[in-house]
């Protein structure tokens, strides 16, 4: 109560948060350095342990009172929130004394996380589907990100992905019944009425029409047609406004598949994701409109027919949306359907799927264990959905995998997507099926795309130019693999090498490439980098020189065709014998931060070449941040580094990283007394403002390293941590 008028008045309240959480958290906050409102933090904590359980309401006197709620004060200040293990935190949200809460969240929360989660019975599920549908289809959530779930049940994974690519299911299969979504009874029954309208409108012209016997050639309403009427309207109209209709503005493309073998629909294809639906398929997604099959049956027998989409009135919004949710039966049939095998016969290849086509089980999306295949989408409607997806330490399936990629295929509102750890494995070809069909919606919005793993089941470089290839608008991309599969280069027939695929000029802002020890080869790096006029940002992660030539064209193609590169980074890569390019690298004029992160630099070099180094920094005035981690630079290189801000230098340098250096407490005293007096010479004006020396050896003397710190915290920022060296020497020695 008192935060506006603190605010009115020009007060911080954060000392007085702070104050609260220690007194009511009683444990020290994560990062709090990096904290920049304790008003937001305390009250997001709060509530996420008042919800789990952690926080016990009744042990603090302020918090004791029955008429106050804990949830409700604080949820108008979550943004994001974590539901883990059994999702007890669903079920408590979703109960009916917390209704208030929920409508709450559904405005403030912007990011849902999954976290531990374990199986679930079909109770908790149906909680969570009322959350989800809340919170994603008719709320504020944006993100969805899942966390560490080594063991996943398929049914409730592929229920949070469904749902948040904006699909709510309604089918055969196991159904729950509850009180109707009034959300999406408002809409429809507004939309009803601008139909009713409408329809109103036309058949008054329709009668003039009629009467001036404009339109003798047509033939009148047949009497059969004329008593399959849904509450006043007819029920092609009806059935036609039902299935047709778009749920969400950012997201009209319904996508749908044609599972039956019987009549086909006149007009099958498919763009946008879209396509016409037949009366019989979505007659059995809607339980309220079986009955009008029954009465359409003496109206247009038994012979299937398919309606162009069109907007119509729904006939009745109470009974059409009455919370009918499928989750899936425990086999997970429902959810999966077991039909893809036949389906998958005559699907064409990854890299030439047509706009919206999921991947149906070709050959780079082998099974693995199991007859369960993609994910039908036909009985679903679709909803607004998130823009951001996360799967961080999740095991995909080849079920799983392309449940994934046929939603990822019509995902047009989907700016990032991150698959962290996921063991793809070959089933990175049924992802990328997906992503090849999402690139050809031209409302597609994909930004940023992030593919790391243990191994890689293809080339780094490949699967760079595959991605960039197909989305030549992505801002950001990162490939990073820890091992190399040595079954690697066994493609799936019929998938062209993505090294073969011209890449288009993109939009690419930021690249990072980690290579599972593979070659840096620059006849498959430098196209990419030709046709990425507006990179800012290269990391190279893990590769190794076969030749001294390739670094040297690297840096040329550099300076030629990135005139904006602003960060360039090396981590792991020995650069030991290429001292000449690291030279010219520090020399560059556009570079304002510049990486050489564990490449044993000064493994093989002299003195010479530290000296070199220096000057060359010290006459670079554009140079902001420098980060040498794992170089093994020592004391005497160190207090040498100190020149860098001498009174002759140029030098704009602000932040200096030299973590893991083997840097002993007397060394950085030493630095700290020789950049004290460069600072004195040059009358206190110095642009210097972080040191990281984290990992060091600062233990070994305590005493000088806390003198050291504290007079370097007099000139900049330091950033270090409480390491034991002899401890990691310890685990150093016990894996030789």
């Amino acid at each position: 109560r008192a935060e506006g008028a603190a605010r009115r008045a020009g007060l911080s309240t954060q000392p007085i948060w702070r104050k609260l959480w220690d007194d009511v958290m009683k444990t020290r906050p994560p990062n709090s350095e990096n904290i920049t409102c304790w008003r937001k933090k305390f009250l997001e904590t709060f509530f996420s342990n008042v919800l789990h359980g952690v926080l016990d309401v009744s042990s603090d006197w302020r918090l004791n009172d029955h008429q106050f709620s804990p949830l409700l004060h604080s949820s108008p200040h979550v943004s994001q929130l974590t539901l883990c293990n059994m999702l007890q935190g669903a079920v408590e949200l979703t109960a009916e004394h917390n209704q208030k809460v929920l409508e709450n969240l559904a405005g403030s929360l912007r990011i849902l996380k999954f976290q531990h989660l374990l199986s679930s019975d079909q109770s908790i599920r149906r909680s969570l589907v009322l959350l989800l549908h809340r919170l994603i289809h008719h709320g504020s959530v944006s993100q969805v990100s899942m966390y560490s779930w080594p063991v996943p049940d398929t049914v409730l994974l592929v229920l949070i992905l469904s749902m948040s690519a904006g699909f709510w299911r309604s089918g055969n299969a196991l159904v729950y019944h509850s009180s109707p979504c009034g959300l999406c009874r408002e809409e429809d029954k507004a939309q009803s009425q601008e139909s009713a309208q409408e329809r109103a409108e036309r058949g008054r012209y329709d009668e003039r029409e009629w009467s001036n016997g404009e339109n003798q050639k047509g033939s009148p309403r047949a009497p059969e047609e004329a008593d399959v009427e849904v509450n006043g309207y007819g029920a092609d109209a009806h059935l036609n406004s039902v299935l047709s209709r778009p749920r969400s503005p950012p997201l009209q493309n319904q996508v749908c598949e044609e599972a039956s073998s019987e009549v086909p629909c006149d007009d099958t294809s498919i763009q946008g994701g879209s396509s016409p639906r037949c009366i019989s398929d979505q007659l059995s997604c809607h339980p309220v409109l079986r009955k009008t099959r029954r009465r359409l049956k003496s109206a247009v027998g038994k012979k299937r027919r398919c309606l162009r989409r069109s907007r119509g009135p729904y006939a009745d919004p109470e009974d059409l949306y009455d919370f009918v949710f499928t989750v899936a039966r425990e086999d997970n049939s429902g959810l999966l359907d077991k039909n893809s095998a036949t389906e998958g016969e005559n699907a064409e290849n990854w890299s030439t799927s047509s706009p919206g086509s999921p991947c149906t089980g070709h050959a780079g999306c082998k099974k693995r264990g199991g007859s369960a295949g993609i994910f039908s989408l036909k009985a679903a409607h679709r909803f607004r959905s998130v823009s951001t997806l996360e799967l961080f330490s999740i095991p995909l399936t080849g079920e799983t995998c392309r449940t994934l990629s046929n939603l990822l295929s019509s995902w047009v509102s989907l700016e990032n997507l991150v698959l962290s750890y996921n063991g793809l494995g070959a089933d990175i070809f049924c992802i990328l099926s997906g992503l090849r069909a999402l690139s050809r919606h031209s409302d597609c919005h994909l930004r940023v795309v992030r593919v790391s793993d243990v191994f890689s089941h293809m080339p780094c470089m490949e699967l760079v130019r595959c991605i960039l290839s197909a989305f030549p608008q992505l801002h950001t991309l990162s490939v990073s693999f820890d091992l190399k599969n040595q079954l690697e280069g066994n493609r799936p027939e019929g998938n062209p090498s993505c090294s073969e695929v011209e890449i288009p000029e993109s939009c690419l802002e930021q690249l990072e490439i980690r290579f599972p020890r593979e070659p840096l080869h620059t006849a498959f790096l430098l196209p990419v980098l030709k046709a990425s006029k507006s990179l800012q940002q290269l990391s190279l992660d893990s590769a190794t020189l076969p030749c001294s030539q390739e670094l040297g064209l690297l840096l040329e193609v550099l300076k030629e065709c990135n005139p904006n590169l602003k960060k360039l980074s090396f981590h792991d890569v020995n650069l030991a014998e290429h001292q000449k390019e690291v030279l010219l690298l520090l020399q560059d004029p556009v570079l304002q931060e510049i990486t050489f992160s564990f490449c044993r630099l000064f493994e093989s070099s002299t003195t010479e070449f530290l000296s070199e180094i220096i000057n060359t920094v010290k006459r670079n005035s554009s140079l902001k941040s420098l980060k040498l981690p794992g170089n093994r630079l020592g004391n005497h290189r160190l207090v040498a580094l100190a020149d860098i801000f001498s009174e002759d230098s140029s030098s704009s340098l602000c932040q200096l990283d030299v973590s893991s250096n083997c840097i002993k407490p007397d060394g950085l005293l030493e630095f700290t007394k020789k950049l004290e007096g460069h600072i004195q010479q040059r009358g206190g004006q110095i642009q210097f403002t972080h040191l990281r020396l984290f990992q060091n050896w600062l233990d070994q003397d305590a005493e000088t390293a806390q003198e050291a710190l504290r007079r370097l915290k007099a000139v900049c920022s330091v950033v270090n941590d409480s390491w034991d060296s002899s401890q990691a020497f310890a685990d150093y020695i016990s894996v030789m």
